[in-house]
């Protein structure tokens, strides 16, 4: 089968299509014909090893594994000896090892059915941001009915689910993204977007319950002036320093919450049957869409992972794995 590896680190350019031999699924795993996969900042981050202390468990001083890719949409082939919720031409989505490839290996608790209204790219695009928006929110964030939220970098992966799950809570939501993005985020539910090139948030005056940041772009002072008294602060993207990744600003966090009722951290979300779940829930009720940048095909994923990088992405870029078969 053919597969996107790498096998050292660096640039979208060590990116290579080549053929692989195709795995059989573990005892708790199913094989699924991937019709479509995602890209996701945590790709690039794989790609190059950065930060450094990853290469820790991706492997020294090359990668261990060489495959790519975490979100995934396909139909399942196979099933194994203790994997009991799916049959083999049941289509499912959610999250795998490798996925950028005509076939992957996936655990069972990681998969959901695929909502029969959205195509295999929708479905592809959303379990690592959608499931990310998510628990943020609701797990980390203790979101509520009635509660003003904002959604800092609403147009990227993460920030349009975030924009339509918060609406789904009954929140009232305010967005940043940049000027050519506005109309969008307002049509996914935003009552107020803020274009960041012509406005800063944290002098609008405003004050919010809930302020989940996609983008770590402004200081910490400024993101509590714009918190009410015992409003939340979640961070779940941004620049890190190339060694030790987020790891200060977790730690920080925590110290500030240590002397203020506002409560403040950073959050790396994990695979979980219970959020795919919900987050197929969301989607088949039409509450929550995903939004597509542009769909790519796989021996075009090195150009997709560059544009990505570039952090201008509207939404999520799919990679078209394999188009439907004509009986």
């Amino acid at each position: 089968m053919r597969a996107i590896v790498y096998r050292k680190y660096g640039p979208p350019s060590v990116l290579r299509l080549e053929d692989v031999e195709k795995a059989a699924p573990r005892e708790n795993e199913v094989s699924i014909r991937v019709r479509a996969a995602s890209v996701n900042p945590l790709d690039w981050h794989f790609l190059r090893g950065e930060p450094y202390f990853l290469r820790l468990m991706l492997g020294l001083p090359g990668p261990k594994s060489g495959r790519l890719g975490v979100d995934v949409a396909g139909t399942v082939e196979a099933v194994g000896s203790k994997a009991a919720r799916f049959k083999p031409g049941d289509e499912v989505f959610g999250t795998g090892r490798g996925t950028f490839a005509e076939s992957v290996c996936a655990r069972e608790s990681f998969l959901a059915i695929k909502p029969a209204n959205l195509t295999f790219e929708q479905a592809a695009s959303s379990p690592c941001a959608g499931v990310t928006a998510l628990q943020a929110l609701r797990d980390k964030g203790g979101i509520q009915a009635g509660q003003k939220v904002l959604i800092n970098g609403a147009s990227g992966g993460v920030g349009t689910f975030a924009v339509q799950i918060a609406r789904s809570f009954g929140a009232e939501v305010s967005g940043v993204c940049s000027g050519s993005n506005v109309g969008m985020v307002r049509s996914l539910g935003a009552a107020r977007v803020f274009d960041y090139t012509q406005e800063d948030f944290t002098n609008s005056g405003e004050r919010y319950d809930l302020l989940l940041d996609n983008m770590g772009n402004r200081s910490v002072s400024g993101y509590r002036g714009v918190l009410k008294p015992r409003g939340r602060y979640v961070q779940v993207g941004g620049t890190a320093p190339r060694w030790t990744g987020g790891i200060p600003d977790i730690l920080g966090l925590k110290v500030r919450s240590l002397f203020t009722s506002q409560k403040m951290g950073a959050f790396l979300a994990l695979p979980s049957q219970e959020g795919i779940e919900t987050l197929a829930g969301l989607m088949e009720s039409r509450k929550v869409t995903p939004v597509i940048d542009r769909t790519c095909p796989l021996e075009d994923l090195p150009e997709a992972v560059r544009y990505l990088e570039q952090g201008h992405a509207r939404g999520k870029v799919v990679i078209a794995v394999e188009s439907p078969r004509v009986v």
